[in-house]
């Protein structure tokens, strides 16, 4: 009889009785199901199975086919324990494989995994004890306490146990340089050279120093695995006790002098804890992306009660309090102004300089500069909601994310110790049978030497260090990869599709023109008046443009709205009419000596609003959405990158147009609907081209999903940001070129890593095998092979992105 198993399935997607029977039938009718119950109530169902016929992940899919979900959780977790490639590539293997998880993905760089799992099957407590079996510790990240000074601590006890090894391996080095001709005349101590003497040092550096790399080796191996620990073990133990084999066999002999191997192992084992501490040295500088963003929170904030103020800690602001922000204070969280004026520094968050002027109504960020005016707040967004933690929260989550290149190195790694294994056996027996016949220690050098050259430290650090010094620097220009597939595919863009309002242009329109038959300011003036009342943004225009002139405006005395034409307003005893051509020639005034300025204006895409004085035609006002100082710029850049650059946008043809020729873009989609916006990047992608949609609103939403690479102007609205898979937190359109350099930089920094890795292990391992490497020399290659990739990957954050040639 088959063992049977229960489990408890949380669902999602149910509305009524028919919902649960229909579930309940279909997973009933699985082969292997022995009962399924569904609550409608409790959202969940209890399946009764025989876990030989078929898994939860089969349940789980039935269900999916039946249109409903399983509730699934994601966690991130810190892991302890990792020395290489092969430990991530098990301990991946090991989550991926337990009951309820749905997939993992384990960063030796950050040494960090994410797991998304069912919670009713598994609990992160499962997990750990899983993980723990295997010889790792795993420890869910937001209970994890103290983790940085966990790694500290850590990296402090790698350096005294280098210093430790250091001074108990000099000696033997000392005694080993001198066998060397050309430096036979350094002076020794005799008891140097006495084999017990030497075992003596090298006993401490190979059991106590080295004692991990067995701890390491023994649980690989029980879990019929192999990693790094198991190369190094084996390699260092082949020479320790070859060397204590010759020293015993010397001394029945009444010899002093032995065919000795102490130095190469403790030389080993020394240089690969110092490459350890290089290692953990700089992998930790990659990080400081995320470190210098919570350093951007403040600890406090000033909340009002009953008119008073008090200090409290940040964690207890809740979303409505009214919060005090002074002159030179960080604002604490996301929030409305209520009452002051100030400029307020956003330079952490857009990358520009200038201060922004803020007043009653303006959106506040929290961790934004107040310069120099008072501000009373209401909080609306708090904790992880707040801005800031979900600019981290992308780059956390970037830098953990694996890029499709990194399997490639994840598949080699799983399958490399083992082979690598086999190949220094083959040459231990081709150097003992046939280069150097019954030697054993001639035979041990080189097959010690593969052993250690091969570690695949380097090959599983290529991509996660580079991801996460590419996307670390990327945030600190304003640009934030939701991904590292997204940071690798951003460089295969082809085609450029560009919303124009709010991405191109500024997004608010502007007087650009008044002409007026006489006194330009008064007729400004009195057209600003009358628009006083109306909330239209072209009106509105108006009436800014004349406030930032200081025109002095009146309250209209009458107002009226002519929906789709204008207005009719009653100012200072003047009867206007401000509208469009079609408003004037329904009151029968004459415009034609202005008609050939007006189609001028509207040929350049401005919107064009007549104004009458009292029954007679007397100017125009000439409003249009201006484009940002960067676009024409940046739309160069792209173009010079090689990429086809499209203006998509729902206005009419002429504006779309005229604002194209004013960027240089020569193709133009115009008079397209919101809901039609996906369908042509849809049809651009089934010509073959990689698609990249930039825009700003709810309505590009859709088509930022569809392309194969969504950037969402980081000004805009929250679910533009959330459907894309790249922010451009400048809000402007050299940052488009920013994220595209940096995918190339990224790219280019990840296949230098991967090349070097595959070329240092595909040569070294033959040097080796031919005897041209001593051991101790494989040593110190293979620790600072770690190091040389990771410090190469910290080469991208710094730098400086220039515009490439085209062919680059």
């Amino acid at each position: 009889m088959d063992e049977e198993q229960k489990i408890t399935l949380s669902i999602a997607g149910m509305t009524c009785a028919a919902c649960a029977s229909r579930i309940e039938k279909g997973i009933n009718k699985l082969d292997g199901v022995h009962e399924a119950q569904v609550n409608l109530a409790t959202e969940k169902a209890t399946v009764l199975f025989s876990p030989e016929k078929i898994t939860i992940d089969q349940v789980s899919e039935r269900i999916a086919k039946l249109g409903y979900d399983v509730r699934k959780e994601q966690s991130d977790f810190i892991v302890e324990g990792m020395t290489c490639a092969a430990c991530a590539t098990r301990v991946e293997k090991k989550l991926s494989s337990l009951p309820g998880v749905d997939s993992a993905s384990v960063n030796l760089a950050l040494e960090q995994a994410r797991v998304t799992y069912m919670p009713t099957v598994i609990s992160p407590q499962e997990m750990e004890a899983a993980v723990e079996r295997i010889g790792y510790h795993l420890e869910e990240k937001t209970k994890s306490s103290g983790h940085a000074e966990k790694k500290q601590a850590e990296m402090n006890k790698q350096l005294v146990r280098f210093f430790a090894s250091a001074i108990l391996t000099l000696p033997l080095v000392w005694s080993m340089v001198t066998h060397f001709h050309f430096l036979s005349f350094l002076w020794i101590p005799d008891f140097l050279m006495n084999p017990w003497v030497q075992l003596a040092l090298a006993t401490p550096v190979q059991f106590i120093i080295g004692a991990p790399f067995y701890q390491g080796a023994y649980r690989a191996l029980r879990d019929k695995s192999a990693n790094m620990d198991v190369l190094v073990a084996l390699g260092t133990s082949a020479a320790y006790f070859y060397s204590l084999f010759s020293a015993y066999e010397a001394s029945r002999a009444g010899m002093m002098m032995a065919e000795l191997y102490f130095e190469t192992s403790a030389v080993i084992i020394t240089l690969i804890v110092l490459g350890k501490w290089f290692e953990a040295r700089a992998k930790g500088k990659t990080s400081k992306a995320i470190e210098q963003l919570l350093q951007l929170q403040v600890k406090e904030a000033t909340v009002l009660k009953a008119g008073k103020a008090e200090t409290i800690p940040l964690e207890q602001v809740k979303v409505g309090d009214l919060l005090l922000i002074k002159p030179g204070e960080k604002i604490p969280v996301d929030g409305i102004v209520l009452q002051g004026q100030s400029a307020v520094d956003e330079s952490m968050l857009t990358g520009e300089s200038v201060p922004v002027e803020k007043e009653r109504g303006d959106v506040l960020i929290g961790s934004t500069v107040n310069k120099n005016g008072s501000l009373t707040m209401e909080a609306t967004k708090v904790g992880t909601d707040t801005a800031l933690a979900q600019i981290v929260k992308i780059v956390e989550e970037a830098q953990g994310s694996k890029a499709n290149i990194q399997r490639l190195a994840d598949k080699v790694s799983g399958i490399f110790v083992p082979i690598v294994v086999g190949i220094a056996v083959l040459t231990f027996f081709i150097w003992y049978f046939l280069v150097t016949p019954g030697q054993v220690g001639a035979s041990l050098l080189p097959t010690i030497a593969i052993l250690v050259i091969a570690c695949p430290c380097a090959l599983g650090l290529a991509t996660p260090t580079s991801i996460m010094a590419g996307s670390g620097r990327a945030a600190e220009l304003g640009v934030l990869f939701k991904g590292g597939e997204h940071l690798e595919s951003a460089h295969l863009i082809q085609t450029i599709v560009l919303d124009k309002t709010g991405t191109i242009t500024k997004g608010e329109p502007s007087v650009t023109d008044v002409i007026a038959v006489e006194h330009e300011q008064e007729l400004l003036r009195l057209a600003a008046s009358a628009e006083k009342n109306s909330e239209h943004p072209l009106a509105q225009a108006v009436v800014n443009h004349a406030e930032e002139l200081q025109l002095t405006l009146a309250n209209p005395d009458a107002f009226e709205a002519i929906p789709g034409h204008g207005i009719k307003a009653k100012v200072e005893e003047h009867e206007l009419y401000v509208g469009t051509k079609k408003l004037l020639n329904e009151q029968e005034i004459d415009y034609v000596a202005a008609e050939e300025t007006i189609a001028a204006l509207e040929a350049e895409g401005k919107t064009v609003m007549l104004i009458a004085v009292n029954g007679h035609y007397r100017g125009l006002v000439a409003v249009a959405d201006s484009i940002k100082p960067s676009s024409k710029q940046a739309i160069e850049q792209m173009q010079q990158l090689g990429l086809e650059v499209i203006m998509l946008t729902g206005d009419n043809e002429r504006t779309a147009k005229a604002i194209a020729k004013q960027v240089g873009i020569k193709e133009v989609r115009a008079e397209v609907l919101p809901e039609e916006k996906s369908a042509v990047v849809d049809e651009l992608k089934q010509q073959g081209k990689v698609v990249a949609m930039v825009g700003d609103g709810l309505n590009d939403a859709p088509a930022l999903a569809v392309a194969d690479v969504g950037m969402a102007v980081g000004t805009g609205t929250d679910i533009a940001i959330e459907a894309a898979d790249i922010t451009l937190m400048r809000g402007d359109l050299s940052s488009v070129v920013d994220a595209i350099l940096l995918s190339k930089k990224t790219l280019r920094n990840i296949k230098q890593n991967l090349f070097f890795a595959f070329l240092y292990n595909s040569i070294g391992i033959p040097i080796a095998a031919i005897g041209l490497l001593a051991p101790w020399v494989a040593g110190a290659a293979m620790a600072f092979s770690s190091v040389s990739v990771v410090l190469n990957a910290l080469r991208l954050q710094k730098v400086k992105l220039q515009p490439l040639a085209k062919n680059q």
